[in-house]
């Protein structure tokens, strides 16, 4: 029986393939071999029980499942090659007849990668960004500096938005301490946004030693259900009050904050030359972003298999959780500090899994469509790159990655810039005018 493959819909397909008899004898005797080594059979020595004997005892069939699991992955794979299709997902495999002297018969139910219909990926039109750095950006830039620089001074007076409270608090709900809301010689910067909505706003006016009592209701999506949207009062005790005292923006501000220069002008046109190279990187990201996302939107995707999606998202979560555990925090203590759950972060993923993996399909059909292919020259920079990038010797990135793999990440990279490069900067259109 030959290879027979049958769509049965826009991403589905059943396949129907077999594994010929001269195969499934083959696979009948290894699999024999391996459980006549256990065999305990009275008259025959362990490990020398015939194969008739076995038979006759458990029969042949007792052999098939541990044969079909041997033998499927190979001829699964070979069947694939012949009908030249590309499953995204592990196939949903029936038997249709197997015994003895005969090929045995298998169908399986396939998710298939979608078909692609490209639209318009070159020569697209997109908004042109603000590149200019204004006086006002750099004064921003450099007071933003200069308040990093600013020390904290003992005040008498009253507590003004921007300063600093030091302070004891417990929180109560109907009239009993709730876990999570006490705090010793806290330090918090009135206007810092940083502590629960309307908390810092009723410590403005507060004085050395003064004893508070602070009332709000939390949010409605605070991550603690049990306090989510309830009344609640906070009693504080002032410590210390402390104001800031800012640094002259002068010469010595500059030299104290950059060992580079020398006065505060040069401070000044460093920074700008900063900002402009920051401007310039965020437009051409944005420039960038918007052709992709304008490539993907004008072709014409079917349908995106649930298994696709499902596929991105837990990649996407692989790749958090990994930074994270770079940074020290596992699983457990990410969902414990931010109250949420696995499937809480599945969900927080699930809204961009699509757009990736249209992205990631539309990027293919490029490749195929224009050709694109990594060169030799293209891998050992490549493969050079990722050894610095993440300090390896060149020969460990070989081991861990293969040419296949690179020449595909390659290949996606030259669709991205074919996108981009092509790409033309236009001003946005003007709104018509509110006076006619």
């Amino acid at each position: 029986m030959e290879t027979k493959f049958e769509k049965t819909g826009p991403t589905t397909g059943r396949l129907e393939f077999t594994i010929e008899q001269e195969t499934v004898e083959k696979g009948l005797d290894k699999t024999f071999k391996k459980v006549q080594k256990t065999l305990n059979v009275p008259g025959f020595r362990k490990g020398r029980v015939p194969r008739r004997i076995f038979n006759q005892m458990y029969g042949e069939a007792a052999l098939y499942e541990d044969t079909l699991n041997d033998l499927l992955p190979a001829a699964y794979s070979q069947a694939i090659e012949e009908i030249d299709v590309e499953p995204v997902a592990q196939p949903d495999v029936d038997i249709k007849s197997v015994g003895k002297n005969q090929d045995w018969e298998l169908t399986a139910e396939l998710t298939l990668k979608p078909d692609v219909e490209l639209g318009q990926y070159k020569d697209l039109d997109v908004v042109k960004q603000d590149r200019e750095v204004s006086e006002e950006e750099v004064e921003e830039s450099l007071e933003r500096r200069r308040q990093s620089l600013a020390e904290l001074a003992i005040k008498e007076d009253a507590a003004e938005e921007g300063d600093t409270v030091v302070i004891d608090y417990e929180g109560f709900k109907d009239g009993e301490a709730f876990e999570g809301g006490k705090g010793e010689n806290h330090s918090l910067e009135l206007g810092s946004n940083s502590f629960i909505p309307g908390f810092e706003e009723q410590l403005i006016g507060v004085k050395v030693e003064d004893e508070k009592e602070v009332e709000l209701t939390f949010p409605e999506d605070y991550h603690s259900e049990d306090l989510a949207g309830q009344k609640v009062t906070f009693k504080v005790k002032v410590h210390e009050v402390k104001s800031k005292e800012l640094p002259e923006l002068d010469d010595d501000f500059a030299k104290d904050l950059d060992e580079d220069v020398e006065t505060f002008n040069e401070l000044k046109e460093k920074a700008r030359k900063e900002l402009e190279e920051n401007k310039e990187t965020a437009a051409n990201d944005s420039r960038d972003d918007e052709a992709i996302r304008k490539a993907v939107e004008n072709a014409t995707i079917e349908e995106i298999p649930h298994e696709m999606a499902h596929e991105e998202v837990h990649r996407q979560m692989e790749m958090f959780l990994n930074n994270l555990k770079q940074q020290g925090i596992s699983a457990e203590m990410y969902y414990q500090m931010t109250g949420s759950t696995e499937a809480d972060l599945h969900k927080q993923f699930e809204g961009e899994a699509e757009f990736n993996v249209r992205t990631n399909l539309v990027l293919e059909a490029i490749v195929e469509k224009e050709n694109l292919e990594a060169t030799e020259e293209d891998m050992e920079k490549e493969t050079s790159d990722l050894a610095e990038q993440y300090n390896m010797d060149i020969e460990q990135v070989r081991k861990v990655l293969s040419p296949q793999l690179l020449n595909r990440d390659i290949s996606l990279k030259k669709a991205i810039d074919l996108i981009t490069s092509t790409a033309n900067e236009t001003l946005e259109s003007k709104k018509d005018s509110d006076s006619e």
